[in-house]
């Protein structure tokens, strides 16, 4: 088994274990076509990000719409139109090369008839222009059924900035030597 499919298998496991924290619809409608689409979006969808951020946009590209509207309002780039759009993932693909890991992390998600979404964040350690990078972006994508099919019609994702850890505050001199109401 080669490092792709060693994280994609990784990553599917990732995501079965962790469904019962994901944020779902309660309602017993559709939940084939929810199982259906989580499945779509741990192997179809996975295997084509996973393959973007090693330097081939084609997988990726294929699971877009070819319908307009399409958008992508990227963490490096927006993009508005089958056009730019194209142009986008052909310039992602030529930037990226050699994927050690790339996992997401469904937070919330729904199904509702020929349409769906996706938020969560994706963990990726890659090298962008020959320099090793990891770094974490929120991603909300919103999908549609065509012709039997799910793709992709829009994305929006942003850097997640770390706060630093905020320091301890120490308590008033006069707090550690008051007692039970009383003065010091």
């Amino acid at each position: 088994m080669n490092a792709p499919q060693a994280a994609a298998t990784a990553h599917r496991a990732e995501v079965t274990a962790s469904r019962a924290e994901v944020t779902a619809p309660q309602s017993d409608r559709g939940t084939g076509e929810r199982e259906q689409f989580l499945r779509w979006l741990e192997g179809t969808l996975h295997a084509a990000e996973l393959a973007l951020h090693d330097g081939d946009a084609e997988p990726r590209r294929a699971l877009w719409s070819r319908q307009e509207p399409v958008s992508v309002l990227g963490a490096w780039r927006t993009a508005i139109g089958q056009e730019e759009v194209g142009a986008l993932f052909t310039d992602l693909g030529r930037s990226f090369s050699e994927c050690t890991s790339y996992s997401f992390e469904l937070l919330a998600y729904d199904v509702v008839g020929d349409m769906a979404y996706t938020a969560g964040l994706e963990h990726t350690s890659t090298s962008v222009d020959g320099e090793p990078r990891t770094y974490t972006l929120r991603a909300t994508q919103v999908y549609r059924r065509e012709d039997g099919a799910w793709r992709v019609v829009h994305r929006h994702g942003d850097t997640v900035v770390v706060e630093p850890a905020a320091t301890p505050v120490s308590p008033p001199e006069w707090a550690a030597t008051t007692t039970g109401g009383g003065s010091a």
